[in-house]
């Protein structure tokens, strides 16, 4: 049930009072655990990410790469029409982030004088896929898409192994994209094992894709060994709506965002009551 707070009421300033004291700074003892995770990782490879799996997941792995046989195998499981809403989903994202390539140039200044700027894809990135409790197939598409029209030759996947098997839709989408390089591996030591790399898991150029507080501060931690997008804290919007807004546009846009994490923040601000009562009600 999405509440409805009078804008001018105790109860949407307490409710702000709440968005507004969110922290910006990690707690103290996940950047330790943070710490001591990627120590691990980079101490003990391969033998470390097992045992760091099995803690943390529950899962004893006998490899830590997912086999392509077992992406396609899984990947069947999913409902034909999803299959097409992928299809359609990944043409979108293509035909936008096509636009965004930027290009190699260069002239002439003088005799003897040549400027430019040279563009080369990353040589490799790194792609984490969030799986603690919920699936996300649209980080994949919206990662790997861009990736790959730059032309970075080797994209890897990183996802925890048990979330991966309990959504086909996750490995739907490699299949459409071609990703064969998936680790089932999550967490922390994820992100370390793609910054340093292992005997198993190469290292990469870049790491991107969402998390939870424990891959952010891992990522903040591996940056400068390796370059990542971006410090992601929990997601804010606010969709101001007018009688001209279709409402399932408002409830859509919202809906992105809060299904993040618990602690995003989702507000639509409307003078049209009433119209998004019956919305909400419905």
């Amino acid at each position: 049930m999405i509440p409805i707070y009078h804008w001018n009421s105790q109860e949407i300033r307490d409710y702000l009072k709440k968005v507004c004291s969110r922290g910006l700074e990690t707690p103290a003892e996940v950047e330790e655990a943070v710490a001591r995770i990627i120590a691990s990782v980079r101490q003990g490879g391969d033998d470390a990410l097992l045992e760091l799996t099995n803690e943390f997941d529950g899962v004893r792995l006998e490899s830590l790469r997912i086999n392509p046989v077992e992406i396609r195998s899984l990947a069947a499981r999913t409902d034909p029409e999803l299959r097409k809403i992928i299809r359609r989903a990944k043409e979108n994202i293509r035909s936008f982030h096509q636009r965004q390539l930027e290009r190699s140039w260069e002239f002439e200044a003088e005799e003897g004088v040549r400027l430019g700027q040279r563009i080369r894809p990353l040589q490799s990135v790194g792609l984490y896929v969030p799986g603690g409790k919920a699936a996300y197939p649209s980080t994949i598409l919206m990662n790997a898409i861009p990736a790959q029209i730059a032309g970075v030759p080797r994209i890897v996947v990183a996802t925890p192994y048990q979330q991966f098997h309990q959504n086909p839709v996750v490995a739907a989408v490699l299949e459409e994209l071609n990703l064969t390089e998936v680790y089932g591996v999550g967490g922390a030591q994820a992100v370390a094992a793609l910054a340093y790399g292992t005997v198993t898991i190469p290292k990469v150029d870049k790491i991107v894709g969402p998390g939870n507080i424990y891959v952010t501060t891992a990522k903040r931690q591996v940056f400068g060994i390796v370059d990542i997008d971006m410090i992601a804290g929990p997601t804010e919007v606010m969709v101001i709506a007018d009688d001209s807004v279709d409402p399932d546009f408002v409830a859509a846009d919202l809906l992105a965002q809060a299904e993040h994490d618990e602690d995003a923040c989702s507000i639509a601000v409307t003078l049209s009551k009433d119209r998004f009562d019956k919305k909400c009600q419905a």
